[in-house]
């Protein structure tokens, strides 16, 4: 495997899309005129240029150059129910008739807070927001203000949201709060630095599983660790379920036996539209009763009806406790064929996650941290990308995989041989096992 090689692979890989990908490439360099990069969702950016997406279906998409993919991102696990699932559609068009701006409290949030409380018990109350970001950002906020205290810890490879991103240190659009950055999956470290600076920490924010950073589930004692750590300290922890939640009937953390002091959760749980809430304890999130409590919380659009009746809808109609799980059971039984097939053929290539959720990877032994898998060459990532594109699959170049629920087993088994083919075809670009 040598660098040129893989230089010249993606060269024709980019120039087989660029060829045939005319309308996108239009569209790209039209909008490049009044928005830097064409875009306004970083994630969405590949080079040469990304593909213009027109219409979706059931679990297939079709771009402006009228190609059609099985859709394996589902908008980044947001889309778990696939594109204009009758059911969701229904239930926006019923809550849009009675009025779509209504500037009070409506009839249809109390039903959705209600639901999402009995499903997930840790969150005793709740608050909706319009992204996991901000749902986030509250929780934090809730947590400061309960403890009196101004330190969070946080762990390298974690992503909350736009504006709370982390490697070895916060990235440069995080918001500026005192952060205390440790490395993930390391119990002994986290209760050392927990103990150490208990007195300053207001909360312990983490994902059960990191999501961005490439499917790296979190090991039972080191949650644990957190968990022990935050109660011993009198801090707050806050698990981040925007992603994790659907990867279990009850999420992950209740699937772990973990219950913290605070969750967030996001993506599809608004039925596909803008969502975000956070919520837990209710002595925490009291402060926010406006009739004794002390913080506001603002948001125009965050009860708006069009949400609340599509995530009622998709947790009551669709993606119920049994669905999520088999959903999840599906997913293990995919990644299971991977990882089967990547050893079968020797190549050090893997898939990492839970559930419904996984990811590419190419490298062995086990993926504990981000820093496991900063040897991964990012240009071989792209080579399956456009593999994957040039086989009708629509994935994610970091090589992120979601599942939803009306992706038929079909497309699942023509994911794995799209995996075989793509072996054949780079293996000797591809790392060995030996």
């Amino acid at each position: 495997m040598t660098d040129a090689a893989i230089d010249q692979a993606l060269a024709e890989a980019h120039r087989r899309f660029t060829d045939g990908n005319p309308a996108s490439r239009r569209q790209f360099e039209e909008q490049a005129r009044y928005m830097p990069g064409a875009n306004s969702r970083s994630v969405l950016f590949y080079a040469p240029f990304p593909l213009t997406i027109a219409k979706g279906e059931g679990a297939a998409l079709w771009d402006a150059d009228g190609h059609r993919y099985a859709d394996f991102i589902a908008e980044y696990t947001a889309g778990v129910y696939g594109h204009s699932a009758p059911e969701i559609r229904d239930a926006v068009i019923e809550a849009m008739q009675s009025g779509i701006n209504l500037t009070g409290h409506n009839l249809l949030e109390g039903r959705l807070a209600r639901t999402i409380c009995e499903r997930f018990p840790q969150i005793e109350q709740l608050r909706f927001t319009n992204s996991g970001t901000e749902a986030n950002l509250m929780a934090l906020t809730a947590a400061l203000h309960f403890t009196g205290r101004r330190k969070i810890v946080v762990f390298s490879g974690g992503y909350h949201g736009g504006v709370l991103g982390f490697g070895a240190k916060p990235l440069p659009t995080t918001v500026p709060f005192d952060f205390l950055v440790l490395p993930y999956n390391d119990p002994q470290l986290a209760s050392e630095q927990i103990a150490k600076h208990g007195p300053e920490i207001a909360a312990i924010l983490a994902e059960p599983m990191q999501g961005a950073s490439g499917c790296i589930p979190g090991r039972l004692d080191f949650l644990q660790a957190l968990r022990d750590g935050a109660t011993e300290v009198g801090a707050l922890l806050i698990f981040d379920e925007v992603m994790t939640s659907r990867l279990a009937p009850n999420g992950l953390a209740n699937k772990l036996g973990i219950r913290s002091d605070l969750t967030t959760l996001g993506k599809y749980i608004g039925g596909g539209m803008s969502f975000g809430a956070f919520g837990g304890r209710a002595d925490v999130m009291a402060q926010f009763d406006p009739r004794t409590g002390s913080l506001t919380h603002s948001g125009t659009f965050n009860n708006n009806v069009m949400t609340m009746a599509a995530g009622y809808a998709g947790l009551t109609k669709l993606f119920t406790p049994e669905a999520a799980g088999a959903l999840a059971e599906r997913g293990e039984a995919m990644r299971a064929r991977l990882n089967a097939l990547c050893a079968k053929e020797g190549v050090a290539m893997q898939f990492t996650g839970v559930g419904s959720l996984m990811n590419a990877h190419f490298l062995r032994g086990e993926v504990r941290r981000v820093d496991d898998l900063a040897a991964v060459d990012g240009r071989v990532r792209q080579l399956l990308f456009f593999h994957l594109l040039s086989q009708g699959i629509y994935a994610s170049p970091r090589g992120f995989v979601v599942l939803s629920l009306p992706l038929p087993d079909a497309d699942i088994d023509r994911f794995v041989a799209a995996i075989g083919s793509f072996i054949d075809e780079y293996r000797a670009l591809l790392p060995s096992w030996k």
